[in-house]
């Protein structure tokens, strides 16, 4: 009779168990911190693109996990520098968010830009929710199909980018660089659907652009992918060789600045908090990103409308940006502004 009345007990606990993991979310899990609060969204981009976009998508989920109200915040203005700016001095009281360009942001700082005021590296980075590998893509009928046949032509390639520091045109810049190519970077289009159009009609000879870009534009038969700058093929391209698969005889100083840019990219779509975040608040907005962003109904939704995550847990993410920022010696950034820039 005891031994029944123990199971019985146990089975009061699991059932009170599985009741517990079934109710909703925010009733479950909203943090006392956060719970009834508001917090700040902030997107450097405008309303309607892709960083918008993104961030509308998880807001509604932050609100579930911490019971907070999560409003989207658009602050454009200089490729996110005007929010990046604003969010370096943000306060300190959990109440503001971010997502940055990894990627743009970064050459921002490292480059010195005017105007730059923050250090990615003091940022409080929540993790990497979706980060691209970028394609060279040339025009629909370029006798060129490898990168073999660029690095033969003996020609000064044209690429359509809009500033000089805008992925398209650093990417461009970076990789004529790695290959030993003459190029000229033509910037002013607005956006990779203007550069796209230039290459389509052959006006430009060259773009470079992120997967999910370039997959439109050669879907669209707007362009013809000859390469994936990485070590790794994307997931969109996965019969695209990669440079590295394509050029096996790259001299060290090539591979370089190949992986370098890489690596660059893979910060892709970030998540941050500011500088002065307590710890008791940001490990409650870290938890739940992983949770949001590990959650398998919420990615396989998100993948579905090509609104890709691939996530990259905050430690990792800030070794990566510590790699592009602080690994550098002097001389080669030097080298980096003369490349991109033209200093």
């Amino acid at each position: 009779m005891k031994t029944l009345k123990n199971f019985a007990a146990l089975g009061g606990v699991a059932a009170i168990a599985s009741l517990l993991a079934f109710q909703p979310m925010q009733a479950r899990a909203a943090d006392p911190n956060y719970a009834g609060k508001t917090i700040r969204f902030v997107v450097g981009f405008g309303a309607g693109g892709g960083y918008d976009t993104y961030a509308r998508m998880l807001a509604p989920e932050f609100e579930k996990i911490l019971g907070a109200t999560v409003l989207v915040e658009n602050v454009p203005g200089a490729g996110g520098m005007v929010a990046l700016n604003k969010f370096n001095v943000a306060p300190g009281n959990g109440l503001t968010m971010t997502i940055i360009n990894g990627t743009g942001a970064s050459l921002q700082q490292l480059l010195e830009l005017k105007g730059a005021r923050f250090d990615l590296t003091k940022f409080n980075i929540l993790g990497t929710v979706d980060y691209s590998t970028w394609q060279f893509l040339v025009t629909p009928n370029s006798p060129y199909n490898t990168l073999a046949d660029v690095m033969k032509a003996r020609k000064t390639f044209h690429w359509g980018g809009s500033g000089k520091v805008s992925g398209m045109s650093d990417g461009g810049a970076m990789t004529c660089h790695a290959l030993g190519l003459d190029c000229k970077i033509v910037t002013g289009y607005k956006g990779s659907r203007a550069a796209a159009l230039a290459v389509a009609k052959g006006e430009m000879d060259a773009m470079y652009v992120s997967e999910t870009s370039a997959y439109n534009y050669v879907k669209g038969k707007n362009a013809k992918a000859i390469a994936t700058m990485n070590r790794k093929r994307s997931d969109l391209f996965p019969d695209l060789p990669t440079a590295f698969e394509q050029v096996p005889n790259l001299t060290r100083e090539q591979q370089w600045w190949i992986d370098y840019r890489a690596t660059i990219e893979s910060l892709g779509r970030i998540l941050a908090m500011p500088p002065s975040t307590p710890d008791s608040l940001l490990k409650a907005v870290r938890d739940a990103t992983h949770r949001i962003l590990t959650d398998k109904k919420f990615v396989d939704a998100a993948n579905a409308k090509r609104r890709y995550i691939k996530y990259i847990d905050a430690a990792q993410t800030a070794k990566n940006i510590a790699t592009v920022l602080k690994s550098l010696s002097p001389q080669q950034v030097a080298q980096m502004k003369k490349v991109i820039l033209g200093n």
